[in-house]
């Protein structure tokens, strides 16, 4: 499994991308990169400098003007990994709730898409690296050693996210968790710049009715293969 250095892992909302890269990355001793991360940046650093969500033109620039890196984990606090802004630790700061609504109009900012681009790609080209998102094997890093691409139903993925957040004690509505997931996927599929799609070489993934493990048994596959 060695010669794949680079692993990219695309998909849509709650597909299971993380939790796969995760076990995968911990399996080969690789860095887990999931490129989210870098979105939700912005937005925790424009939201402690008072800049507007909706200024496309501030965010851009900010986008284009922050130094963020991803490192392994420095701390045992159960992080996967250090998430630097100017070499600042936000690592947690980016879970808050606030941070969660303003992602999506963040991500679909073609400035802001394409500074980040940037950086994801100077972190993925020093190998040893399972990178999670929604444009990895087709705009970020085409030249992975290996493409998947995690599909699930929109109710499946639904049901995941409402069992999930009935395990943490919260009293969710199905209905309205599939609304968003369904928002979502048109935000995604529908932006202008680098859309959510499956690279032409990617191996497919349905995991409707597969677990977490069953998909890792499949990618270890295909490394050894």
């Amino acid at each position: 499994m060695t010669g794949f250095s680079t692993i990219a892992i695309d998909g849509p909302a709650s597909s299971g991308k993380s939790t796969l890269g995760k076990k995968l990355a911990a399996q080969l001793g690789y860095l887990f990169f999931d490129t989210g991360v870098m979105y939700r940046a912005i937005a925790c650093v424009a939201q402690a400098r008072n800049i507007d969500i909706g200024n496309e033109k501030a965010i851009t620039g900010l986008a284009e003007n922050l130094q963020i890196d991803v490192r392994p984990p420095r701390v045992s606090d159960g992080r996967d990994n250090d998430l630097l802004a100017d070499g600042k630790d936000i690592t947690w700061a980016i879970r808050a709730p606030e941070v969660d609504a303003s992602v999506s109009v963040i991500a679909a900012y073609p400035g802001v898409r394409t500074a980040l681009t940037s950086q994801q790609r100077r972190i993925g080209l020093r190998g040893k690296v399972v990178m999670v998102g929604r444009d990895i094997g087709t705009v970020v890093l085409p030249e992975a050693d290996l493409k998947i691409y995690l599909d699930a139903s929109a109710e499946e993925r639904a049901q995941r996210r409402y069992s999930e957040r009935l395990a943490r004690g919260e009293s969710p509505e199905y209905h309205d968790i599939l609304k968003s997931i369904l928002e979502r996927d048109r935000i995604d599929s529908s932006r202008e710049v680098a859309p959510l799609k499956a690279a032409s070489d990617a191996v497919i993934i349905q995991s409707d009715n597969l677990t977490v493990d069953e998909v890792l048994k499949v990618v270890t596959e295909l490394l050894k293969g």
